[in-house]
């Protein structure tokens, strides 16, 4: 932990925002060096300019990949764009704009030349799409997410709305990266870029009352916060006020690229993210001042939710209460409407929905997983441990098929005017019923060699028996919901589990562990665990350090220098922190799903 994690940032702490547009038409990628090629991760290509990771020549070089994917799958309808409040996302927004007008695409863009939240993006392809057009649409959002200001972000999202899968990115990310070797010559690109509008804002804002109980918020006069943190969620924030009536107040109309505002996240670095303590210490020091206050990150994708009797809740708590209320008062939700999570959230949702009679859905990590359930209605609600979550209409159908964060934070509202209770309140109540699970996430170190076996890893490689001296009940390397492999191994008892998977970004691997027990008990799961893990993988580093990330976020040594961050780890509901160990010094297949059966 930083020794100014929490408190506000400094001139110190803020990026050169002259070096950093300068960086990102000057410096020219070598794809030959890993770090400057383009990778898409879970959430698109990320980077920074000033690494030359995330350039002119990369959106340029993604933005025709895009063009020939698209083509080649038969997407012939126009491609929504938009773009969040990171000070690289309007000049890739250009960029990117002038290759699709050379290639004819038919874009349309924010009307206004505004913000685009990331759910007003999904939000808007959904609508295209179901509204009987003969083409389809898709779209493009630019954004790094919560990430740091120094950060841009470039993600595809194909006609079902949400992040594409990893065929697509794959082929996208490789046809790229070929272009950019080839000295960006295939790229197409005009001087002048021309588009048509789309009202993203009104259009989102005006149908959120068939999603949300607007009106029962209302008549209850719940008092609300809302914190953008920056993003684009802004203007949003002040239409629902406007357009519904409500008692909200946006506690921070400021937006700053650089986030002069923030308190600094748990490494000393200024980080949008709405689930972390340290992050949102100035949002929450106001918890007393309203009925429910909540924050967003930049592309608002992320929620996190304060009240004054809990404060900032564990992602996790919330996702859990959210579930049982929706499942308990969405009765046009189809009967046997599914409930999705990731398979490292906390088992305490997989109690709550075996006490609702719901199937659990329980997929790899990646929000992509929760798309086909959310298209056509077979699962009503999908949640992942890092704060992102979506769920259906009032009607059962589609409303976003990526993560939403301006929903998720109008239901805590929705949930204390309905109940008269706190989400926080409700999960204590939840606590009594299941028990209070104690969560922590760990690495160990690990070789490149290593990493791979353990993404390949069968769970029949498994020899152990007990964990924490209760019998293994399952040990998986797919996930029980869709089939798909976990990139590594989760191991379940009736007490407690463990997932391991390997790092994308280090030589480590991360372990994920969980007790209804104790931290005692969760400390043993830990232990074990590694063991379990060694021995499947042939003997590593034979123990754990912990140290006092907040909530569970530290990644490297202080001073080991900076590097693109990953998500957020989960807090225990007792403790928060984590451990680790030192690190050792084509044409694309079609693979969109049908959107007329939307």
């Amino acid at each position: 932990m930083n020794d100014r994690a929490g408190t506000p940032a400094t001139a110190d702490d803020l990026v050169d925002l002259d070096a950093l547009i300068a960086a990102y038409y000057d410096r020219v990628p070598d794809v030959t060096n890993p770090e400057q090629k383009v990778v898409f991760g879970t959430s698109g290509h990320r980077g920074s300019s000033l690494d030359t990771a995330f350039n002119d020549t990369h959106i340029a070089a993604i933005t025709q990949a895009i063009v020939e994917y698209r083509t080649a799958q038969g997407i012939d309808g126009p491609l929504f764009i938009g773009r969040d409040t990171h000070a690289l996302s309007g000049p890739a927004e250009r960029t990117a704009l002038e290759v699709l007008a050379a290639n004819g695409v038919h874009v349309l863009a924010d009307a206004d030349n505004g913000y685009v939240p990331t759910p007003a993006l999904s939000h808007a392809i959904i609508a295209y799409n179901t509204a009987g057009h003969d083409d389809t649409a898709d779209g493009i959002v630019i954004t790094p997410s919560h990430n740091p200001p120094r950060d841009g972000g470039f993600k595809y999202n194909p006609p079902h709305g949400g992040p594409a899968d990893s065929d697509a990115t794959t082929w996208i990310a490789d046809r790229a990266n070929a272009i950019i070797a080839g000295g960006n010559a295939e790229v197409q690109r005009a001087e002048h870029a021309t588009h048509d509008g789309y009202d993203f804002l009104h259009n989102y804002v005006a149908d959120l009352e068939n999603i949300i109980d607007i009106d029962a918020i209302k008549r209850a006069g719940v008092k609300i916060g809302a914190d953008p943190l920056g993003g684009a969620s802004l203007p949003y924030w002040n239409l629902i006020r406007d357009h519904y009536g409500l008692d909200l107040t946006v506690v921070n109309p400021d937006v700053d690229p650089t986030w002069s505002f923030m308190t600094l996240d748990w490494d000393g670095k200024i980080r949008m993210d709405p689930s972390s303590p340290s992050a949102m210490a100035s949002v929450v020091a106001r918890k007393d001042d309203f009925d429910v206050l909540t924050g967003n990150d930049a592309d608002s994708d992320r929620h996190g939710i304060v009240t004054p009797d809990g404060g900032l809740m564990n992602p996790n708590h919330y996702l859990a209460v959210a579930i049982e209320y929706l499942y308990a008062h969405r009765p046009q939700w189809r009967e046997d409407a599914a409930i999705g999570k990731t398979l490292v959230s906390s088992s305490i949702i997989d109690r709550v929905a075996e006490s609702l009679g719901r199937r659990l859905w329980e997929v790899p990590v990646g929000f992509k997983w929760f798309v086909p359930g959310l298209i056509d209605g077979s699962v009503a609600f999908g949640g992942e441990e890092s704060a992102g979550a979506s769920f259906l209409r009032k009607d059962g159908t589609a409303w976003t098929t990526d993560k939403d964060g301006i929903i998720l934070a109008l239901l805590a509202s929705e949930i204390v005017a309905v109940t008269g209770k706190t989400p926080s309140q409700l999960y204590a109540e939840l606590t009594e019923r299941f028990g209070a699970p104690v969560y922590q996430r760990v690495d160990a170190a690990a070789s490149k060699e290593q990493k791979a076996r353990l993404g390949k890893l069968d769970g029949d490689a498994i020899q152990a028996e007990t964990l924490a001296g209760d019998p293994i009940t399952a040990k998986l390397s797919k996930a029980p919901g869709n089939d798909a492999a976990v990139g590594g191994v989760k191991v379940v008892t009736d007490k407690a589990w463990f997932a391991a998977r390997p790092s994308g970004t280090e030589d480590v691997y991360k372990i994920y562990a969980e007790s209804f027990v104790g931290q005692e008990h969760l400390e043993q799961v830990q232990r074990e665990a590694k063991e379990i893990v060694d021995a499947a993988l042939g003997g590593l580093t034979p123990a754990v350090v912990p140290c006092t990330a907040d909530p569970c976020r530290a990644r490297r040594a202080p001073g080991a220098g900076p590097r693109r961050p990953r998500d957020a780890g989960l807090q225990s509901s007792r403790t928060s922190g984590c451990g680790r160990l030192p690190i050792p010094t084509g044409t694309p297949r079609r693979s969109t799903p049908c959107v007329r059966r939307l």
